[in-house]
């Protein structure tokens, strides 16, 4: 009995043991990306304007990084507050721990060469080479043409500097050592021709995000299998809101039309609808995609319509009580 223990013993220790190297190795070995590359961005009028438009209606950054205001309709983005950051991510939404959205004005920024923010933005590691939890949707914009990068890297220089200091986040155990294993090198593309609708639809849903809230979530992380269907819920006060299905399956976008998906968008343009506390409301930016080019929008809507029809009718509102 006793040889058997010690038998035992010396295998928990083995294990304990090889448990310790692993966490030491990915410490010390990971995020495992190529340094930041040399570059310096030619700012010039045309390149604000296109990060202008991609960073507030396309890859809708002010979403996360303003103070955005929820006593109008899809809270919009408080006028003063755009890229200051600080909107918190934690448990109670299914996060593996408490994450922030980083100020990205100068104040948050000035420390970083263009190379830095490239990389950062598209691999999720920063200047000082700790991984970003993938709300920051970086596996998408690590699919982007570089020059789509360059634009909104020159369209976030020329925001006012907000001064606000933003919390470091905090990973749950054992997720800080995964998250480290997950930014990888940018795979960026060219943008592709406008007339190649459903390639450019993709780019542009991929660059939207679209697939990141309207899939289920298991531990904040999408699951693929489920892509598009729907059903991530998102607690509101006094209620559950959970998105809608876009796969092209009748329980999603099957019998919508193009110029039904247009108006839903473009109804929202310069919308100032005021919401009460408790009632309706959403955390989908309506307001700021509201502006997204027609073009872009009938592409989407084109490439949705491809995607795998998944059978998933969601109940988009449920109230709570709380």
């Amino acid at each position: 009995m006793k040889k058997v223990l010690k038998i035992l013993g010396i295998a928990v220790l083995a294990i304990v043991l090889l448990i310790v190297i692993a966490i030491v190795y990915v410490n010390s070995a990971f995020p495992k990306v190529d340094p930041a590359p040399e570059l310096t961005i030619q700012s010039t009028p045309e390149l604000v304007a296109r990060g202008e438009y991609l960073a507030n209606h396309v890859a809708v950054c002010m979403d996360c990084h303003s103070t955005r205001d929820f006593s109008k309709f899809s809270g919009p983005p408080t006028p003063g507050t755009y890229g200051k950051g600080g909107d918190r991510f934690d448990q109670s939404m299914d996060m593996p721990g408490v994450f922030y959205a980083k100020n990205i004005t100068p104040f948050g920024i000035s420390r970083y060469t263009d190379g830095e923010l490239f990389r950062v933005i598209t691999t999720g590691v920063t200047k000082e080479g700790k991984a970003l939890f993938p709300l920051m949707p970086y596996p998408y914009y690590g699919q982007m043409d570089d020059q789509d990068i360059h634009a909104i890297i020159a369209y976030l220089r020329t925001l006012p500097s907000i001064e606000n200091e933003i919390p470091d986040a905090e990973p749950d155990f054992p997720f800080n050592i995964i998250l480290k294993t997950i930014p990888v090198n940018a795979s960026p593309q060219k943008r592709p021709e406008k007339t190649d609708i459903i390639a450019y639809g993709k780019y542009m849903a991929t660059f939207s995000g679209c697939v990141e809230c309207h899939t289920p979530v298991s531990g904040g992380q999408i699951i693929p299998e489920m892509a598009f269907s729907g059903g991530r819920e998102f607690p509101m006060p006094g209620f559950m809101l959970r998105t809608p299905n876009l796969t092209p399956h009748k329980s999603g976008l099957g019998e919508w039309t193009e110029d039904m998906f247009l108006t839903r968008f473009k109804s929202y343009e310069n919308s100032e609808q005021p919401v009460a506390m408790g009632e309706f409301n959403t955390l989908m930016p309506w307001t700021m995609y509201a502006g997204m080019d027609t073009t872009d929008l009938k592409a989407i809507f084109a490439y949705l319509k491809t995607v795998e029809p998944i059978d998933n009718t969601v109940v988009r509102f449920e109230p709570t009580g709380e």
